[in-house]
């Protein structure tokens, strides 16, 4: 047919069919198990494979846009019978898909991007048969190319998001509704906790925040038997009282009398 935006529906149809290839390889390999080598299994998997798809996308909606452009100065000749046949066909079997995704789309976040990215390509094509309508009862050449750049347009931010939230699980990012600032005014809180310093909360997959502290108490405390009770205060803050439920969190208990030596090392 010629049809841009037929082409820029059928790479993003693409990009989804590969993606939906790599969510079910990284999937089988969340399931194995941990190892000595492996000590966080393959959780990250996901996040590298929802990285992988947002790379993608990118990519599409740069050269849909690219080309999009110069059509719209010199549209070619588009047949829109054929156009208009494949947008149909197209919208159908990505409403089947997103009845299937559908159920599953909050389970992680690869997962949410198969979801979002067949619901774009359900856009894509009800924006290549609305272009097609117009080329054929109204001969507006150029709608084939506005057509591409709005899919490009509807790829763009889901890109970019789905790319962002895997960036921030890969860099080792505080999670984003976490405040470290308040984690520590709540940990100096708890009785006979003097200081705490080399604080650190990321996520090692989407559903397993982590966190470690090296956490100052009084030099008595570790005589007098107080470390037990102070920890188990502690980890039931950082597990209870915030957005993110930290159930992992590796605390370091010091004397005061350790400062003076921790210098050298933090």
């Amino acid at each position: 047919s010629g049809a841009l935006s037929l082409a820029a529906d059928a790479g993003h149809m693409v990009v989804d069919a590969s993606g939906l290839v790599i969510a079910l390889i990284a999937a089988r390999l969340m399931r194995r198990p941990r190892d000595e080598k492996h000590t966080w299994g393959w959780a990250r998997s996901e996040v590298l494979a929802a990285a992988l798809q947002a790379g993608m996308l990118l990519v599409i909606c740069v050269m849909v846009s690219w080309e999009g452009a110069w059509r719209l100065v010199s549209p070619p000749e588009v047949e829109a019978g054929p156009m208009l046949l494949v947008g149909v066909v197209g919208l159908v079997a990505n409403v089947v898909s997103l009845a299937i995704l559908a159920g599953g789309r909050e389970a992680n976040l690869n997962m949410k991007a198969a979801f979002l990215e067949v619901a774009n390509d359900a856009l894509g094509s009800l924006a290549v048969i609305v272009a097609a309508g117009a080329e054929w009862a109204l001969g507006w050449t150029r709608a084939d190319a506005i057509a591409s750049l709005l899919i490009a347009v509807l790829i763009l931010p889901r890109a970019v998001t789905l790319l962002r939230s895997a960036l921030a699980v890969l860099m080792d990012f505080t999670p984003r509704e976490l405040d470290l600032a308040q984690v520590r005014s709540h940990m100096l809180g708890i009785d006979h906790v003097e200081e705490v310093h080399d604080l650190h909360a990321w996520t090692v997959a989407p559903g397993l925040p982590v966190l470690t502290a090296h956490v100052v108490v009084r030099d008595e405390c570790l005589r007098d038997g107080h470390t037990e009770e102070i920890l188990d205060r502690l980890q039931s803050c950082v597990a209870e009282h915030f957005p993110v439920k930290i159930q992992h969190a590796t605390l370091q208990l010091e004397p005061v009398s350790h400062l003076e030596h921790e210098a050298a090392y933090c």
